[in-house]
């Protein structure tokens, strides 16, 4: 009896592919970027600023104005004096800045999330750049202070926010970065802020950037009518 034909060579099967289906979302990236804030900004850092006075319980002692900032802010140059960084948010590549502070390179990162975020007031805290749209998602208020221990300047925190629908995101921590390595790229030896008592996440936070919360200092503060007893004082 004859030999039986071989059977047929089977097809080549394909290699599996090692990155995602072609039909396989690709996420939601967010562009963003922190860089120097001037004196355009004044409106939306006021507006930030009301809003951190009541998310921290604290709106009945803020008193501060656009004017008021304004007469304020950027009267030195950067990191001489009051120095506040901004972040930005895009859902595109953001645009180049158009005069871009020589004392500063802002620091671009791209995030991608599962989902987009919702910002209902991302048309309040918009700022364009022709026909691109950047959103204002957080700022840092900082300057210069000293340690006699040290026997070094450092950077005192004033203020450190985080727009409600942009936090837990990994934005602050970014902007608590950036004032880090300018302290570093300065020679500076520290860098200071406080934080509420009742905070928890906020503490939890700054453990985790590697802060050391020190419970047995107090902040003493002159302000108001006590300060302005001291104005003709009898020493």
């Amino acid at each position: 009896m004859a030999a039986a034909a071989p059977p047929p060579r089977p097809s080549d099967v394909p290699e599996p592919s090692m990155g995602p289906p072609e039909t396989a979302p690709l996420g939601h990236p967010l562009f963003t970027r922190i860089r120097l804030a001037t004196p355009l900004d004044v409106p939306h850092i006021h507006k930030m600023i009301h809003q951190m006075a009541v998310f921290e319980r604290l709106s009945h002692l803020c008193t501060a104005t656009e004017a008021s900032l304004s007469s304020t802010l950027f009267l030195a140059p950067p990191f001489q004096s009051f120095t506040v960084f901004l972040l930005e948010l895009s859902t595109s590549p953001l645009p180049p800045l158009s005069s871009p502070s020589p004392s500063f390179t802002p620091i671009e990162k791209t995030f991608n999330f599962d989902f987009p975020i919702n910002d209902p007031e991302k048309d309040t805290f918009s700022v364009h750049y022709g026909d691109n749209q950047v959103v204002i998602g957080g700022f840092v208020l900082f300057f210069p202070n000293y340690s006699t221990f040290l026997g070094k300047p450092g950077f005192y925190i004033e203020d450190l926010f985080v727009r409600e629908y942009y936090r837990r995101k990994g934005f602050g921590a970014m902007l608590l970065s950036a004032v880090a390595k300018q302290a570093m790229k300065m020679g500076y030896g520290r860098v200071e802020w406080v934080v509420l008592d009742w905070n928890v996440n906020a503490i939890r936070f700054y453990e985790q950037m590697g802060a050391n919360v020190l419970p047995e200092w107090r902040i003493c503060r002159l302000t108001g009518d006590a300060l302005q007893a001291y104005e003709n004082p009898n020493i």
